[in-house]
This record gives structure tokens, sequence and C-alpha cells, in this order.
């Protein structure tokens, strides 16, 4: 189990979201948005389950989620779908968003691709998971 110092914390997921800063990460811990701080000796700390908290938080509000639902969905949710939800954090940076191509296909599904993605591999794609939302099944 990795420690970490709010200042650390704040350090780490700055690389990662320019919007979170240690003002942010003692805001969510004041709140309740995190998990309690873990006692090491006499020290409280922040701890790996606390970073993927945090991005768990900024995933879920980059896609418009208020924070009194976000405290209430992740309150839910083990520690692994906490952490699953923040692995996808990087999918809602403005370089990957800039650089790949979001195809919607209906209301519930969009396919985000690379741009070394060929032009008959993306309409596969497309076709496929068409397929697959009408119930076809492939040849």
């Amino acid at each position: 189990m990795n420690v970490y110092t709010g200042k650390q914390l704040a350090d780490i997921l700055q690389q990662e979201d320019a919007d979170i800063n240690l003002r942010t990460v003692r805001y969510y811990t004041q709140i309740g948005m995190l998990p309690p701080l873990e006692l090491v000796g006499n020290k409280r700390v922040y701890t790996d389950r606390h970073l993927e908290s945090l991005r768990a938080i900024l995933t879920l509000s980059k896609s418009g989620e208020s924070l009194a639902d976000i405290q209430m969905k992740l309150s839910a949710l083990t520690a692994e779908e906490v952490a699953s939800i923040g692995a996808r954090l990087r999918f809602y940076q403005p370089e990957h968003i800039l650089q790949h191509e979001t195809l919607v296909i209906n209301e519930d599904v969009m396919l985000t691709v690379s741009p070394q993605i060929t032009p008959q591999l993306k309409s596969e794609m497309i076709e496929a998971v068409t397929r697959l939302l009408k119930g076809e099944n492939k040849q």
C-alpha cells in the first residue's frame, strides 16, 4: 500500500488532469467524497484507494455527473469498481478527444477510434456493432 500526503496526491493527479489541485483534494476529503484517511504511525495519510477514488470522481464529473450523484454512486461500489471507473479518466483528456474520432452508433453506443484505423476497418466495425445491436448473428 502506497501512502501519500495531500500534496503528493495532488501532484500525481495534476499530471493526469490539470483541473485538480491540493485545495480540491482537501475539499473532497472534507465533504466526505473520499474514504476516511488511513492512520500510519501518528499521521493521517492518503493511499492508493484515495488516488483511485479521486480518478473516479474526475472521470464522472467530466461525464456531467454532479458531486452529489458521484458521491452516491461511488458509495455503492466496490474498490475494484471505483478503480475501473478511474481508469477511464484518460479517455476524457483533451488530447485524446482531439486525436480520436467518436462515432455515434445510436444514443446508447459510441465508438472512439484512433486515426490509425483504416476507413475500411472503421466501416466494418460500425457494421458489426450495428448488427450486434439489432441482434443479428455474424454469418
